[in-house]
């Protein structure tokens, strides 16, 4: 008697779906938070609205670079398996292994404390807020875990939520607030001479605003659930990165326009302060309920796409084969979605935001550029498929959107030696893994 097919992922996403998975993916806490990290590295109204315009930039340069790779290879996994195809399977299970351990599960972990820390104020309970982050970190896995329909559309509503939020701060910023005396010192160009100085500072400010603007690689971990992946996932991309850059750029200007460049320096939750100056300690508690709202929507989503990456490995023979397994009725890879959960939960417990923020940001960027590398790889060994989506003024864009990425790494060294190393150590551990899993998978 022949036996039953194993379940497999289901098809089921379309083009919104994967607009608001790929805005999910960069929406975190990160426009609330991040500009008063960036006010304190540069201090002129132009070079903080410049490293947020310049971040777009690479953002949506990024956006149209992963759009062509989606039409090149719309597999299950995304990144992993643009990797894994360009160059050899060792890159890319260094990628999953970091993925896993630091990346995906860090930025989860920052965001779950930041959702938890809001929690905490707005409910004025006595509790934990690394239990806190546990608990909501938990129930997300949980409906994840029902399928991903289930998890898309959690994740859907959560995103429209998070615009409301976003578009209801720059409304009451610009209309029932009046804006900030410019300090004389914030109006020039640039803050201090050209110098070696200026450049680390404007690239330590880079750090915070690119953590705010990553994630939009995330929607393709979840290529194999999307229909029509190479059309409907190249131009959610394209849309929901564009989306996202006007909506921070505005956040941006409101927060400069009420507060002041030395203001946003000052204030550790610039969002709370604007929306305190509208509408008075209501306006604080809504925004708060805004951010949380927003932070809860980001774990979601990532808990929605990356474990397709542990997936694809697992599927490889790179890693434990129950974490391939498909659930016959959700349809869903419950054992890597617990997998990641439990890590996320661990690290909660263990990291602060920045030390999270700065290792992660070094472990990112690393592989963002290899995976741009990937773009010249398929070009030269395939012929250009019809209705492939191109990336605007390659190779120049994608040899600029590189050379930022190893910037940031080589920056965030620089400025975060210890913090960095951790995540160094990780991906070096990654080397003797690879060749265990992959003789296992051998023999």
């Amino acid at each position: 008697m022949p036996s039953e097919p194993k379940p497999q992922l289901a098809r089921s996403l379309g083009l919104f779906d994967a607009t608001m998975i790929v805005m999910g993916g960069i929406i975190g806490s990160g426009i609330f938070i991040n500009p008063y990290v960036v006010a304190r590295q540069v201090h002129t109204t132009s070079l903080i609205l410049g490293v947020w315009i310049f971040g777009g930039l690479l953002a949506l340069i990024a956006g149209f670079i992963w759009a062509e790779l989606a039409g090149w290879r719309p597999d299950v996994g995304g990144q992993y398996a643009y990797l894994r195809e360009a160059f050899h399977p060792s890159v890319a299970f260094l990628y999953g292994w970091v993925l896993l351990l630091v990346i995906q599960t860090g930025g989860m972990a920052a965001v779950a404390v930041t959702f938890s820390r809001y929690f905490v104020e707005m409910t004025k309970l006595g509790i934990s807020e690394s239990l806190v982050a546990a608990v909501v970190l938990s129930l997300l896995t949980l409906i994840n875990c029902l399928g991903v329909r289930a998890g898309s559309t959690v994740q859907s509503i959560f995103m429209v939520l998070k615009i409301v939020a976003i578009l209801g701060l720059v409304i009451c910023g610009m209309v029932l607030v009046a804006p900030s005396a410019t300090q004389p010192s914030s109006s020039g160009l640039i803050d201090r001479p050209v110098s070696a100085d200026l450049l680390t500072a404007i690239g330590a400010a880079m750090v915070p605003v690119l953590f705010a603007y990553g994630g939009w690689q995330t929607a393709t971990f979840v290529a194999g659930e999307i229909k029509e992946p190479a059309k409907n996932l190249a131009r959610g991309l394209i849309f929901g990165v564009a989306g996202v850059v006007l909506l921070y750029l505005a956040a941006n200007f409101v927060y400069l326009r009420i507060l002041g460049t030395d203001g946003l320096a000052a204030a550790t939750a610039p969002a709370s302060d604007v929306m305190r100056k509208a509408l008075g300690e209501a306006g604080a508690r809504i925004i708060a309920a805004g951010i949380a709202i927003s932070t809860v929507g980001f774990l979601s989503q990532s808990m929605l796409t990356a474990p397709r990456v542990y997936f694809a490995m697992a599927q490889d023979g790179l890693f434990f084969k129950q974490v391939a397994q498909v659930h016959p009725r959700t349809r869903a890879p419950i054992v890597a979605i617990i997998l990641q959960g439990v890590f996320a939960i661990v690290i909660a417990f263990w990291g602060r935001y920045e030390q999270i923020l700065n290792y992660v940001v070094s472990m990112d960027f690393i592989f963002f550029g290899l995976t741009a590398c990937c773009i010249f790889v398929f070009r030269r060994k395939e012929s250009l498929k019809q209705g492939l989506t191109r990336t605007p003024g390659h190779p120049f864009t994608t040899l600029l959107f590189i050379a930022a990425c190893w910037l940031v790494v080589i920056n965030t060294i620089i400025r975060y030696p210890s913090n960095t190393l951790i995540g160094m150590a990780i991906l070096l551990a990654g080397v003797p893994a690879y060749f265990f899993w992959s003789k296992r998978s051998q023999g």
